[in-house]
């Protein structure tokens, strides 16, 4: 296991640890960010300058793959973390939530003298929507020698976020080698981000993501030139409360998202990418995986912190089977053009 005062990642892992983890039964490898959030609550997010009360206040756990991972985790499968926390309490806080979801995280490190990363996130109490100030120790990058086969041995899909790009090529690298499929969820513009796109399999970017990289606003054509370009097999974006648009096999398709009574829109893609991923590895058609993707975002929005929301796959789809969808015309209408 990882001791929260263990040496600072050292490079590829060997000797016993290192077999176990080939040997290990994983369905899932996740590489890249894990925060401590403090989630502070308002009535109405203040205009700049301004003050307001806070309602309530509390630690959460998150980060983007390690919270796609715990999404996995409780829908049945079986996941291996990736990354690097503090040697902190907010770093022990992180490792013990992943624990006792039963994420594998023997292939994780802490870093000695160093924070954890952290979120301070507000959320707007009258429409759930939520802002976030963050920071990343850069001590607690992966770099390439830190990726391991082994760590990667016998899954069925790799999820990567694209934060440290030079770990995440490797390793998709050594996913695609592997016949694993490769799954990214980017919505932060990194450096040299766009080296991780030959890699993919699917992309499933924010909906700010591609235009800001590319230059291009017109969704339906930054979806054709990033599958065409790069040989993906999947390349779409979520929508925020609209869905998920997504190119597949030639096609658009367009999901629309679900209306719920929004507490908190806090982890609601990071739940989306979880719950896409156990749909690649069960199989489905894409369509319903993309439905299915978004009854679980949208019941995550329903509770407060990153993972305070995330719903069974029996509730998913009742909510599939009872909810009201929230259907942009232009994505439903270009979907059905294109």
């Amino acid at each position: 296991m990882v001791s929260p005062a263990s040496e600072q990642a050292t490079g590829d892992r060997s000797g016993s640890e290192g077999g176990e983890l080939a040997k290990s039964k994983i369905d899932v490898v996740g590489l890249g960010l894990n925060a401590t959030d403090t989630v502070m609550v308002v009535r109405e997010f203040p205009a700049l300058g301004g003050k307001e009360r806070v309602v309530s206040m509390s630690r959460q756990a998150g980060g983007q793959v390690a919270t796609a991972l715990v999404a996995c985790q409780r829908l049945g499968l079986r996941t291996r973390y990736l990354g690097k926390v503090g040697d902190d309490d907010a770093g022990r806080f992180q490792l013990a939530s992943l624990r006792r979801e039963g994420v594998d995280v023997r292939a994780a490190r802490a870093v000695r003298g160093t924070p954890t990363q952290f979120g301070f996130i507000i959320v707007d109490q009258k429409t759930g929507e939520r802002t976030v100030f963050w920071d990343r120790d850069p001590r607690l990058a992966m770099t390439p020698g830190e990726i391991s086969p082994r760590a990667l041995a016998g899954a069925q899909a790799l999820h990567l976020d694209g934060c440290d790009v030079d770990a995440c090529v490797k390793a998709a690298t050594l996913a695609r080698r592997a016949g694993v499929q490769v799954v990214a969820d980017l919505d932060t513009v990194y450096k040299k981000v766009e080296r991780l796109f030959p890699h993919l399999d699917y992309l499933i970017a924010s909906a700010n993501f591609l235009p800001a990289v590319t230059g291009q606003d017109d969704p339906f054509r930054v979806l054709e030139n990033m599958a065409r370009e790069y040989g993906m097999r999947g390349a779409g974006m979520t929508l925020g409360r609209d869905g998920a648009l997504v190119l597949w096999q030639g096609r658009y398709l367009y999901s629309p998202g679900f209306v719920v009574e929004t507490v908190d829109t806090t982890g609601a893609g990071d739940i989306f990418h979880g719950a896409f991923i156990y749909g690649l590895v069960a199989g489905w058609e894409m369509e319903r995986i993309l439905d299915f993707s978004n009854a679980m975002a949208g019941l995550n929005c329903t509770r407060l912190g990153a993972r305070g929301g995330i719903g069974t796959r029996a509730e998913a789809e009742r909510l599939l089977r009872r909810g009201v969808r929230h259907v942009n015309p232009n994505y439903q209408a270009g979907a059905r053009r294109a």
